[in-house]
């Protein structure tokens, strides 16, 4: 395993095609030049982030500078809150009262069914009832 990269870190599913496709996208276009890594969960050392590849494997994992986990759609608003513009508002709607409910639904229905989704894999179907 590759040594940790620097915080704060999106840290992804590498063996599902559609999480990698969604985590280049980020990487290009919410948060690109900034500083943020976005890395798949197989290539870092989860231990020295404060995970585990259980947690890792029920949803997206974002890890803040101070080192704070946050997990599904809650790690996808954070993401988007270090983004450009125009990611940051988006990133405070998607946790705002009324709102993040409907984000944290909608989380877990794409990601039971990401191996049905452009890009999903094998590897996606085996562990995508466990997301939750």
């Amino acid at each position: 395993m590759s040594s940790n990269p620097r915080l704060p870190v999106l840290v992804f599913d590498g063996d599902c095609g559609f999480c990698t496709t969604c985590a280049r996208f980020v990487a290009r276009w919410v948060v690109g030049g900034r500083s943020v890594s976005v890395a798949p969960w197989q290539r870092l050392n989860l231990a020295e982030l404060g995970l585990t590849p259980d947690r890792c494997h029920e949803a997206v994992q974002w890890v803040g500078s101070e080192g704070v986990a946050a997990s599904g759609h809650a790690a996808i608003a954070a993401v988007l809150r270090a983004g450009y513009r125009p990611w940051p508002p988006i990133g405070v709607l998607l946790m705002a009262p009324g709102i993040s409910w409907l984000a944290r639904g909608t989380y877990s229905l794409i990601a039971d069914h990401r191996s049905a989704l452009p890009g999903g894999t094998p590897a996606c179907r085996r562990v995508s009832n466990s997301r939750g």
